[in-house]
């Protein structure tokens, strides 16, 4: 136990650590050395990183959901999942597979899983958010489902 409260608040600080992708892109940039070094002497320690900073909150719950916690809007019991539809034919999913959802959401397959179903047009999916955080995409009519996670 107490060594999985250590790697978690390992987890929790190493994103202070983290710089801007950006900023160490430009110090690299940097032919002559002593402004190389200047530039990466420059670069705030401990600062939130541009690219890793949240994303504008969603006007509502339904946009928000599947985000870093801290972008979602608050969601009551019964909003803990969306349904919708894969945008065009989908005849299945493979591991990391990108699926377009009508409502503008695209969630990628992060588990190993694979469903090989019937070619269908615009099917109508469900995901729901699991037990510890994780999200779970299912097309209506079928059993299999995969674990994913919000791309945009």
């Amino acid at each position: 136990m107490k060594n999985l409260l250590l790697f978690a608040c390992g987890l929790l600080s190493a994103g202070a650590a983290l710089a801007d992708d950006a900023a160490i892109l430009k110090c690299r940039a940097q032919t002559d050395t002593a402004r190389r070094l200047a530039c990466y002497d420059a670069m705030p320690v401990g600062a939130t990183p541009v690219a890793a900073a949240a994303p504008a909150p969603a006007a509502s719950p339904e946009q928000s959901f599947g985000l870093p916690p801290a972008a979602q809007k608050k969601m009551s019991a019964d909003e803990s999942r969306i349904r919708s539809t894969v945008v065009g034919r989908f005849d299945g999913w493979g591991p990391g597979s990108s699926i377009t959802l009508a409502n503008g959401q695209v969630w990628r397959v992060t588990d190993g899983s694979e469903a090989v179903m019937r070619p269908m047009q615009d099917p109508k999916v469900e995901v729901s958010r699991g037990l510890l955080g994780g999200y779970f995409l299912q097309v209506e009519g079928y059993n299999n489902s995969a674990r994913v996670s919000r791309v945009k």
